[in-house]
């Protein structure tokens, strides 16, 4: 891309160690900002991830008519909830490739009974959000595909809802859908019922949407994982003060990296209470060997000594943090199997694909399936240059690599600003060389 700097060299390291602040979840922050928006009274949002995707929350958010203010140069942000649906009834929004601001705001504003324009970068129209345009569409919306049928861009066109007692969406491709649906249901001020269709897939981030909804006011019941209940009244309240918690995805890359150098590494920002679920990487962690200790706010690894143990595991409830899986698994004493991460397809790139031929760059033998990898470790690593497709976490777990004792050629590093925009910095400071 023009202006970003072609690629990033790193040499071998060593060993790690030493303590990371972590930047606040993008999951978390996305869903905040929008709850915090939709709500009555205003929010002071402590420890906003700075990111290329909040930024694009931000400034539709601007543009509907959230007024918010950042805190001088702090990651600190007052906003003032509209009390429901948005006031701005026309407006077109370019969302980047932030599918946690691209599929909560097509539901809200399919309920907000205005005309926008939804899109983003051409990846951004790759993925498919089919399946929550056709839940909505049971609601009435009058929601059109101005490009591919089933992918945005969209356009939302003013329309006037069904009074529907429930609404069905499919659960096995993404289930940013079905918080989409729940964050947005409140606006409707009917008792609604959505029913999940099929296996819903990345449950532990429907626990965060639940989690969060409480926190501002609505509550969600919960028929094990196949209906979710929104009873009419509910209406979205601020909490007045919300922290962000670190994210627990980025927080893998550090624990893995003391898993395969040593350690100890300690991460700062979540731990023993975390709302999210991609702090449960650190089983897989001591499923291979590691050693971790925990606190309320924070996590610390230290490796086993000798190789790491092969894995062989179901990683569908942490499919972002199973992506450092899949690069430990080149430290590993034989080979290991990620099974039921079909959703890799359809993230930043097709991490399944992308991910078996960046593994095979650094030697690794790697059979690719259309929902697992198995990856057998080389004898010796070899050095390569690695293509991150624009994939923020291509390139955080490829830079692991360099704790195999061989350069590592990072290219568009710059991929990072999606959720992370200091990890090398934070990587440099943990290496010893």
């Amino acid at each position: 891309m023009a202006g970003r700097t072609p690629h990033l060299d790193l040499s071998p390291v060593r060993a790690v160690s030493g303590t990371v602040v972590l930047p606040g979840s993008k999951s978390i922050s996305n869903r905040t900002l929008l709850l915090a928006a939709l709500a009555s009274g205003g929010t002071e949002v402590k420890g906003l991830l700075a990111s290329d995707d909040t930024e694009r929350m931000l400034d539709a958010l601007y543009k509907l008519g959230v007024p918010w203010v950042r805190h001088g140069e702090t990651d600190d942000y007052s906003v003032q909830g509209v009390g429901g649906p948005f006031l701005i009834k026309q407006a077109d929004l370019f969302l980047g490739n932030a599918g946690t601001a691209f599929r909560p705001l097509t539901a809200v504003l399919a309920l907000c009974k205005g005309h926008y324009l939804l899109h983003g970068v051409p990846r951004m129209h790759e993925r498919p959000i089919g399946d929550l345009v056709d839940a909505l569409r049971q609601l009435g919306a009058d929601i059109r595909y101005t490009g591919n049928e089933g992918y945005p861009p969209l356009e939302i066109v003013q329309s006037e809802l069904n009074p529907v007692g429930s609404v069905q969406v499919r659960g096995n491709v993404s289930s940013q859908f079905l918080t989409a649906l729940l964050m947005a249901l409140p606006l409707s001020d009917q008792s609604i019922s959505v029913e999940v269709v099929g296996e819903l897939i990345s449950k532990p981030y429907v626990e965060i949407t639940l989690n969060l909804m409480k926190r501002f006011g609505v509550e969600v019941e919960r028929q094990d994982w196949e209906c979710f209940e929104i009873p009419a009244g509910q209406h979205y309240r601020s909490p007045g003060v919300i922290h962000v918690e670190g994210d627990a995805s980025s927080a893998s890359y550090f624990l893995a990296a003391a898993a395969i150098a040593g350690g100890p590494v300690r991460v700062e920002g979540i731990g023993k209470e975390s709302i999210q679920g991609d702090v449960r990487f650190v089983e897989v962690l001591e499923q291979m060997g590691a050693q971790i200790a925990m606190g309320d706010n924070w996590i610390e690894a230290r490796g086993p000594g000798g190789k790491l143990r092969a894995l062989d595991a179901d990683l569908n409830h942490i499919p972002d943090a199973a992506m450092t899986a899949a690069i430990l698994a080149l430290f590993a004493d034989g080979p290991s199997t990620l099974r039921n991460i079909a959703s890799w397809r359809v993230k930043e790139t097709d991490r399944l694909s992308a991910m078996a031929t960046e593994l095979r760059k650094v030697g690794a033998e790697v059979e690719e399936g259309a929902d697992y990898l198995r990856i057998v470790p080389p004898a010796q690593l070899q050095s390569a240059t690695i293509d991150t497709y624009d994939d923020h976490r291509m390139a955080m777990c490829f830079s692991l690599v360099a704790l195999g004792g061989v350069p590592v050629r990072i290219n568009d590093p710059e991929c990072v600003n999606k959720t992370f925009p200091g990890y090398f910095t934070e990587f440099e400071h943990l290496a010893q060389r």
